[in-house]
């Protein structure tokens, strides 16, 4: 077994890169649909020398297959909200501790200690349903700022203006975190010129509006929120990290996640920086799951290891946390 403290302590490229083949090593002995995948790419760990050469497991695999690389007892099955008509995606959690503690270091590492903020969570879609992995988090959240104004919102827009002119006016520092199509909904009934306020959308308009490219939407939302920039959150039932913008749709990722791009015509080439492509994700928070996966999502790495979403894929359907499409 590997000692999950190891995952969230690491500091240096090298000791990611040397944990990334122990869980590939461990998940290739362990994770049944995973070795299958590996089998048929013929890939074994004696043939990964480094993070570019390991198999990643196509997203889809999570609607179809039970992506387990631990025997214990499941504590948790977060779903995607997926489309009418489609299968929609099951992460089997087998340690909620893991995913705790990497959304509160994650969070902690880009914006400091929860207990300063109070969250305003304007999340109706993902509220209306079961085993949203957002939720989760957002709720841990909540109940770890300490703050009684701390909150979800559902369809009731005027008292979260009336809650957030008056904590923004108060000078509170206030994170107003929403699905993208909910944000738009508040501006378009009310207007506001924010000072203190965080203001983050995790994408998303789920069939409620036309969609938007991102630079269209931040430009909506920053008018009409009186702010200069607009954060955003990019995660997905099949992940247990987060990785964060805090403008221009820049994201970083914690210590214990990395970004690769692979070749659009080639699946298995990883492009170099700079270059457009399939987003490929480690997330070694997944240690019980498969750490290794290729997103539907189409990106770009910038040379400082930040990276941009661009788009999707054609034909892959549009959901959960996934961001806008060009």
């Amino acid at each position: 077994m590997i000692d999950q403290n190891s995952i969230f302590n690491i500091k240096t490229e090298q000791a990611f890169n040397q944990k990334a083949l122990e869980v590939f090593k461990f998940q290739f002995e362990n994770n049944r649909v995973y070795r299958s995948f590996c089998d048929l790419m013929y890939k074994t760990p004696s043939d990964v020398q480094s993070i570019k050469d390991i198999p990643f497991l196509p997203i889809q695999f999570f609607r179809s297959h039970e992506v387990l690389s631990s025997n214990k007892t499941i504590e948790a099955a977060f779903t995607s909200s997926g489309t009418t008509g489609n299968l929609t995606s099951k992460h089997h959690v087998t340690n909620l501790k893991i995913y705790e503690q990497s959304f509160n270091l994650g969070f902690k590492q880009f914006y400091g200690n929860i207990k300063d903020y109070i969250i305003l969570a304007l999340l109706p879609s993902y509220l209306e349903r079961k085993g949203s992995s957002l939720i989760y988090m957002i709720d841990s959240l909540i109940k770890q700022s300490n703050h009684t104004e701390s909150g979800f919102y559902l369809n009731n827009l005027s008292e979260l203006k009336k809650r957030l002119t008056k904590l923004d006016a108060e000078g509170k520092k206030v994170l107003l975190i929403g699905v993208s199509f909910a944000l738009l909904d508040l501006i378009e009934t009310y207007q506001f010129s924010l000072k203190n306020t965080i203001v983050m959308e995790t994408g998303g308009m789920k069939g409620r509006r036309k969609e938007l490219i991102r630079e269209e939407l931040h430009q909506i939302l920053k008018s009409g929120f009186g702010v200069d920039t607009i954060h955003s959150e990019y995660g997905m039932t099949e992940l247990l990290s987060q990785a964060y913008s805090k403008g221009d749709g820049i994201f970083n990722y914690p210590n214990w996640m990395r970004v690769l791009i692979r070749d659009t015509e080639d699946p298995l080439s990883i492009q170099t920086t700079n270059k457009t492509g399939g987003l490929n994700i480690i997330d070694l928070a997944n240690i019980n799951s498969c750490a290794f996966i290729a997103t539907q999502d189409l990106g770009r790495l910038n040379a400082d290891d930040s990276f941009e979403i661009i788009g999707r894929f054609d034909h892959s359907d549009i959901r959960g946390c996934n961001l806008m499409v060009l």
